[in-house]
């Protein structure tokens, strides 16, 4: 099945902000909702887990269920000058969550007026307030408000005043490992994109727009769509077996990421091979899933030495996505 072929439904997208600034209408598409609440960056399965307890108490209540989220990442607002690899950025993210069973997204802007409010004025003036909600489901080490006061034990106590349960979920751990987005952060940095995966519940995901590079690839008969990533992008600099979602199909590929030691050591630069793909994608955004690792850069003696590598690093490429299987993340419109 492509892409485009996939059966669609509605996800509400709503922006808001500490002051109220979302229009009524959407506001009021959204209130009466079970809400789950947090950053999410990667939707991992710890945050699916969130996700599920949010759907099972809205289904329990006949209500719509949402994610309420924040951007920018309150860690990049509070702290500017630490550069933070982000597992997804919001559309990445918003188009995860869109692929799940909820029916929409809270987009809260953290800005210097929500990092202010305390945790008592979020709970009444937002969640029971503005967005008059009637659940919400969240992390067990959630905190919130000015200074990250609010505590889970401290939401229960004010949504059982308000109104609304609140359904803390324990944390996840797959064999001995924290299921959070700093072990996955971690992984990818070491290369382990099929141990991010286990940790995801899908392989992990860059998306961007394929810019114009030197055509060394195409010299050398394997011709690649470059992307440029994020520079606080943590991803170990290497060679790996990847899946690409481009024109509304999905292909299998080799990609390298890193600086190119062969030819000019120059800023980082995702260069992705696509087996059996003959056009242009100049312009064009592609999503390039991580499946495998395959080898470190390396500088080569020679061309020809360059191109026979190129060669084994497909065909390891190959096998490490036959043994995935149809392995791609979930991702919904947005």
């Amino acid at each position: 099945m492509t892409d485009s072929q996939k059966p669609t439904r509605t996800f509400a997208v709503v922006r808001n902000d500490a002051r109220g600034t979302a229009p009524d209408a959407q506001i009021r598409a959204m209130a009466g909702a079970v809400v789950a609440i947090g950053n999410f960056d990667g939707v991992h399965r710890g945050h699916r887990a969130v996700i599920a307890a949010a759907l099972a108490r809205a289904r329990s209540l006949g209500r719509p269920a949402v994610a309420l989220t924040f951007e920018p990442h309150p860690r990049a607002f509070l702290r500017p000058n630490d550069a933070l690899f982000r597992l997804t950025d919001e559309r990445a993210k918003l188009r995860l969550l869109a692929g799940t069973e909820l029916d929409g997204v809270i987009v809260m802007h953290f800005d210097a007026a929500l990092a202010g409010t305390s945790a008592e004025g979020f709970v009444a003036r937002v969640l029971a307030g503005r967005f008059k909600i009637s659940g919400a489901a969240i992390g067990f080490d959630f905190h919130f408000g000015k200074d990250r006061l609010g505590s889970p034990a401290f939401l229960a106590a004010e949504g059982a005043r308000a109104g609304f349960a609140v359904d803390a979920v324990a944390p996840l751990e797959d064999e001995g490992r924290p299921v959070s987005s700093g072990t996955i952060r971690a992984a990818l940095a070491a290369g382990q994109v099929v141990e991010a995966a286990e940790l995801l519940g899908a392989p992990w995901f860059v998306s961007g727009t394929v810019i114009h590079g030197e055509k060394r690839g195409r010299e050398l008969g394997f011709p690649t769509a470059n992307l440029k990533l994020d520079p606080a992008c943590g991803l170990k600099h290497g060679i790996y077996a990847v899946r690409v979602g481009a024109r509304g199909g999905r292909y299998d590929g080799v990609a390298s990421f890193g600086r190119r030691p062969m030819f000019d050591d120059g800023a980082p630069l995702l260069e992705v091979f696509l087996f059996g793909f003959d056009g242009d994608l100049y312009g064009q955004s592609i999503d390039v899933a991580f499946i495998g690792w395959i080898r470190h850069e390396m500088r080569f003696e020679t061309v020809g030495e360059l191109k026979r590598h190129m060669g084994e690093d497909s065909a390891l490429a190959r096998a490490a996505l036959a043994r995935a299987g149809d392995a791609f993340p979930a991702l919904g419109e947005v």
